[in-house]
């Protein structure tokens, strides 16, 4: 069982801003794997279905950015989901536009979506992190994140979370392959 969370702020007015890219990430999976709604409550949209023979749960928690660690930790709990198991998807600003990267743990950099998961949960579990890039200071690093993007960029970010959807199956069976399959992809979409 696979669960992949995906980061953003609930409200028409955020879709579209580089902080829901978990959000678009999750919205194009279970567009293209034809996913069911699950449960969707004040808190959280759960999807279920299967890529490839396995089984994977999509959540979007709908609690704001900050407290997005409360819903995604009762939701494992309740299925009795191990933290191994669980990917989250989401923005960063430390990457340029259009660039990945995977991991397991470690730190927050300061972004309110982990801070809030690590409180609830810990941070032993796995992220796939869709570079936003980083405005020329910090004063403006939420104004950037609740920015849209424009058309160059939306275009760039979505052919990225395309190929990356693509691909997700090898992201939990073999990470190497996967990125030896989309790194190409990603350089000429840049």
């Amino acid at each position: 069982m696979i669960v992949i969370c995906g980061l953003g702020n609930p409200s028409k007015k955020y879709v579209g801003t580089r902080h829901n890219v978990g959000f678009k990430f999750i919205d194009t999976i279970k567009t293209k794997y034809e996913f069911k709604i699950l449960k969707k409550d004040k808190s959280k949209e759960v999807y279920i279905g299967k890529i490839k023979d396995r089984k994977y749960y999509l959540i979007k928690p709908l609690a704001y950015m900050n407290l997005s660690g409360s819903p995604l930790a009762s939701f494992l709990h309740y299925y009795k989901i191990p933290i191994k198991n669980l990917t989250v998807v989401h923005d960063d600003l430390d990457l340029n536009l259009g660039k990945i990267k995977i991991k397991k743990g470690g730190g927050n950099a300061g972004h309110k979506g982990l801070l809030s998961i690590d409180k609830n949960i810990g941070n032993s579990y796995n992220r796939l992190r869709i570079g936003i890039g980083h405005p020329v200071t910090e004063k403006l690093v939420v104004k950037h994140v609740l920015e849209k993007f424009n058309s160059k960029e939306k275009k760039i970010i979505n052919k990225i979370i395309e190929l990356i959807v693509e691909h997700v199956d090898l992201l939990f069976s073999n990470k190497e392959l996967f990125l030896t399959k989309i790194s190409p992809l990603i350089h000429k979409s840049i």
